[in-house]
């Protein structure tokens, strides 16, 4: 099995690195997606509604938000015709390769990027080399990039090889927004899939070091809790007012006050608040965007029930009303020894990988939890694979970079076990 060459890879990780796409305005980065997979052997490629359950999405910007990262992809050149049916924000593919009556194995990489300001230090490679990213205000900090073009890699490898058997490879939107996972997974894509792999690169792991079943992942819940009051003279009238601000500022102390549970690790955030309008007015409207963690689903579950309770205790507290609106959200989930004993192996004997763990746990949240969980559920199993990078600063931060040598690694890795599970089965 021929793979794709360092050169190829790392021109196309760098061109999806200058022009990241937050969530569900991967206009540009899905219509490449899609130039390079009608350049392979593939059987079906399936783009943007075809590939989300309806009515599922999270999280999706406004339709002037999307009008404006879609001209920006029609002005990058993204083709016409592909862009036309990604309208409204329906983002991300799915390539399926069929070769024989082998298992059905399925890849997932996620596809969007950050609304973060990219560094200009001349220390950041990306910057240093000419490749840092055009959108200003956006970048791939969390390895998304190299993601999608390991997911390209692992399918030009596998349909080169002696592979028997079905290899779907879902490009996924907006897992940043914790939006995209569930949309997918729903879709029916995944319902005849015996194997799944996921796979991050970095996650604080060193290049040359794979990780072959990650765990340790936190279920997660996103609000938005909007507060409405009644303005007044701050001077004048202060009794007149209903104070909106007050309102978010006792459910921000009393998120923060819940009780963590016995059973296992709860985390609470209130990550963006804002509110008022001037120094003297009684401000009539505040917000909070949010967020609560559990270690299982069900401790999720008890903190997004507290949490709800406390805003809207505030609100009554102070004679306001409140509006929470969900605004993201991914179970737990757990890798399958069985899928895990393959990677292991193969990565062991993989050149350039000097260091293979059999597991080491996330800490954080993942909607590729999503995807595994609907695998599991009909039979199938799954294993998130990390891939480690050599990155300065962490992820979601404006210097974070990849180790491109971890590219080739990552595809090798993971399209070898791809033909691994299709030809053991285990």
């Amino acid at each position: 099995m021929s793979q794709p060459s360092r050169e190829r890879l790392v021109a196309l990780r760098r061109e999806f690195h200058r022009r990241p796409e937050p969530a569900w305005r991967e206009f540009w980065t899905t219509a490449r997606i899609v130039d390079e997979l009608e350049s392979m052997d593939v059987d079906e490629i399936l783009v943007g509604p075809e590939v989300l359950a309806e009515g599922e999405r999270i999280a999706v910007p406004d339709d002037e938000e999307l009008q404006r990262w879609y001209r920006q992809a029609e002005e990058a050149g993204a083709n016409p015709e592909t862009l036309e049916r990604l309208r409204g924000g329906y983002t991300g593919a799915a390539a399926t390769l069929e070769r024989g009556g082998g298992p059905t194995v399925a890849l997932r990489v996620d596809i969007d990027g950050l609304p973060q300001q990219e560094s200009t230090d001349d220390e950041h490679v990306p910057a240093r080399e000419g490749f840092r990213s055009e959108h200003e205000g956006a970048m791939h900090a969390c390895g998304h990039d190299a993601h999608a073009t390991i997911g390209l890699g692992v399918l030009e490898a596998v349909a080169d090889g002696d592979f028997e058997g079905t290899l779907k490879v879902l490009f996924q939107p907006a897992e940043e927004a914790v939006g995209g996972g569930k949309p997918v997974a729903e879709s029916g894509l995944l319902d005849d899939v015996d194997y799944l792999l996921a796979v991050h690169i970095g996650l604080d792991h060193p290049t040359g070091e794979v990780v072959a079943g990650v765990e340790g992942f936190l279920a997660v819940h996103h609000f938005r809790a909007d507060f409405a009051g009644e303005s007044a003279h701050a001077g004048g009238q202060p009794a007149a007012g209903r104070n909106a601000v007050q309102a978010m500022a006792a459910a921000v102390q009393n998120l923060y006050a819940i009780p963590r549970h016995e059973d296992g690790v709860t985390r609470v955030n209130a990550g963006k608040v804002g509110g008022g309008t001037a120094a003297n007015v009684i401000p009539e409207e505040a917000h909070i965007e949010g967020e609560v963690r559990g270690e299982t689903t069900g401790l999720m579950e008890y903190m997004r029930e507290r949490a709800y309770s406390v805003l809207e205790g505030a609100a009554t507290m102070h004679g306001c009303e409140v509006d929470v609106t969900p605004d993201g959200e991914a179970p737990g989930g757990e890798s399958d020894a069985a899928v895990v004993d393959v990677v292991e192996a193969v990565a062991g004997r993989t050149e350039g990988v000097d260091s293979v763990l059999r597991t080491d746990d996330l800490g954080g949240s993942e909607d590729a939890t999503f995807l595994m969980n609907r695998v599991q559920g009909r039979g199938g199993r799954a294993a998130y694979v990390g891939v480690g990078t050599d990155h300065p600063g962490g992820h979601h931060t404006a210097t974070f970079d990849v180790d491109e040598d971890s590219l080739v690694a990552g595809v090798e890795v993971l399209s070898e076990a791809v033909r691994a599970l299709a030809r053991d089965r285990p």
